[in-house]
């Protein structure tokens, strides 16, 4: 997890106060933010000199005035016999919750730079780490990728330790485990491996810290920068790392065995192995009636075909299998046509760039401004391209048609896009026989990938009623009695004999 700096294995040069301070000063020398306030208790028979060294902006100021500055100032020192100074502060004096003695210089770095403050004391080679903990964090609220009309309405923030305690009151169970991690030669990004005990697949754990201890990179800045680093096919499109805002979502697949990844800085959490059909499974699914939510499932399955497959038909039946087509539609269509310069593939091609230029343009504009580019781009500039011949109106209705299916599954958005115009262009080539062709290479690559050595169409294909049981549908809770068959350790979700309740 990124190779050791300059500072590994460094000591405090020396138990004198000045020494300390002039050594920290230069380490971290030009940076106007860092704070040294030097202290004096005169209380006792002798008096005591201490330093706090933090960042400014940093730290709680309420903290620091409280339960810090006031008890060295006001306490009366009586060290025990063979006890250090630091270890009477330590035992005696600071109110702060978490308070760690080190004479690393490391870990003092690390402590002034994420907001602690170090406790410096004439005659002690030793330091203290005080948490004091007070720069400002996005409050928690319903990540807007996210939403749900019946469910919990809270989502991850930038703060690894409020997630993990998000967690922790969804599963409060001392079988909720989490291992600490660092990320970045340089950013020392702390990350955490969360995971049940009893119910995680150990191969995928292990073979997740085997591919994490790998990474060597010089910063951290989002869970994507871990993504890449670990995931299966590196080179595919297909997600085979997980990702989520939401703490009930990361309950509910720890629950089935998967592991967590958090990582401080981002609201994201990843989670492995990923199977395919996750991308069609909604956070709301499990909290609305079984049957709405099956419904809505095969809504969003067949809106990917449709989001897929529909541009390369199109072409497919216009350029090669016009006698497939009702003549009525046919003519329709070619009416439609008179006076277009373009041929069919290539203004389906125009189109689909144009329906993505504008869909990312909408993606970077404020929200107001983004509504208002949906419905120019939609109503002008398609209405005057038709009036003007330079596409036909089908390609409008197909086009659009197969953006608003994308839209429905919004986690493929990349892997529709690309297949997209590689379907496209099988159909261009044979007509439907290419666009068989190309689908069967695509199912072929997705049949072949693992996510962490869990095949990702494992469910596709897997045996027993019981595993189909929240796949293409979802049934009732009092069926669901067993984890996937893949993904846990332990398989029984419920005692019962998933008998209807009475």
């Amino acid at each position: 997890m990124g190779s050791s700096d300059s500072f590994a294995g460094a000591k405090l040069p020396s138990d004198k106060l000045e020494q300390n301070i002039l050594y920290l000063k230069n380490l971290f020398s030009n940076d106007d933010t860092l704070i040294f306030r030097e202290l004096e208790n005169s209380r006792g028979k002798e008096t005591l000199r201490f330093c706090l060294v933090y960042t400014d902006g940093m730290v709680n100021n309420r903290l620091m005035n409280q339960d810090v500055i006031r008890p060295l100032l006001e306490f009366v020192f009586r060290p025990d016999a063979g006890a250090t100074l630091v270890d009477t502060i330590q035992l005696q004096a600071m109110f702060s919750n978490d308070v760690k003695k080190t004479d690393a210089v490391e870990e003092l770095i690390q402590g002034i730079v994420y907001g602690d403050t170090i406790l410096l004391a004439q005659g002690c080679p030793q330091a203290l780490i005080l948490n004091t903990k007070g720069f400002t964090l996005r409050s928690i609220a319903e990540p807007e990728g996210e939403r749900v009309i019946r469910g919990p309405r809270e989502g991850f923030n930038e703060s690894i330790l409020t997630n993990l305690s998000m967690v922790r009151r969804k599963i409060r169970s001392q079988d909720l485990k989490f291992k600490f991690l660092t990320f970045g030669t340089r950013t020392k990004t702390k990350a955490c491996i969360c995971y049940l005990d009893s119910v995680v697949n150990r191969n995928v754990l292990t073979e997740l810290e085997h591919r994490l201890e790998k990474i060597d990179i010089d910063g951290t800045l989002d869970s994507n920068y871990i993504t890449e680093n670990i995931k299966d096919s590196p080179l595919s499109a297909v997600k085979t790392v997980g990702s989520t805002e939401r703490p009930d979502v990361v309950a509910a697949k720890l629950l089935e065995g998967r592991v967590a990844l958090f990582l401080d800085g981002t609201p994201m959490v990843l989670t492995v192995p990923h199977l395919f059909i996750e991308h069609f499974q909604a956070d709301e699914d499990y909290y609305i009636h079984y049957i709405f939510s099956s419904v809505d499932r095969i809504l969003r399955i067949f809106a990917f075909v449709l989001a897929l497959c529909l541009p390369a038909t199109y072409v497919a039946m216009v350029t090669f299998h016009q006698e497939m087509l009702p003549t009525p539609l046919l003519l329709s269509i070619f009416a439609a046509r008179q006076g277009v310069p373009f041929p069919t593939a290539l203004e389906t091609v125009m189109m689909l760039i144009v329906f993505e230029i504008l869909r990312e343009a909408g993606t970077r504009m404020p929200g107001v401004m983004a509504q208002t580019l949906s419905i120019v781009g939609a109503l002008v500039i398609g209405q005057a391209a038709v009036d003007a011949k330079i596409v036909s109106a089908p390609i409008i209705i197909v086009v659009a048609m197969s953006g608003i299916c994308g839209l429905m599954v919004v986690r493929l958005k990349g892997y529709i896009i690309i297949h997209r115009y590689f379907l496209l262009l099988c159909a261009c080539t044979l007509g439907l026989y290419g666009m068989l062709l190309g689908l069967m290479v695509l199912l072929t690559g997705l049949f072949g990938m693992t996510s962490f050595g869990i095949p990702i169409m494992s469910d596709i294909y897997t045996r027993g009623l019981q595993s189909y049981k929240d796949i293409y549908v979802r049934a009732p809770w009092w069926l669901m009695i067993r984890r996937p068959r893949f993904l846990s350790g332990n398989r029984v979700r419920q005692s019962g004999g998933g008998e209807k309740p009475k």
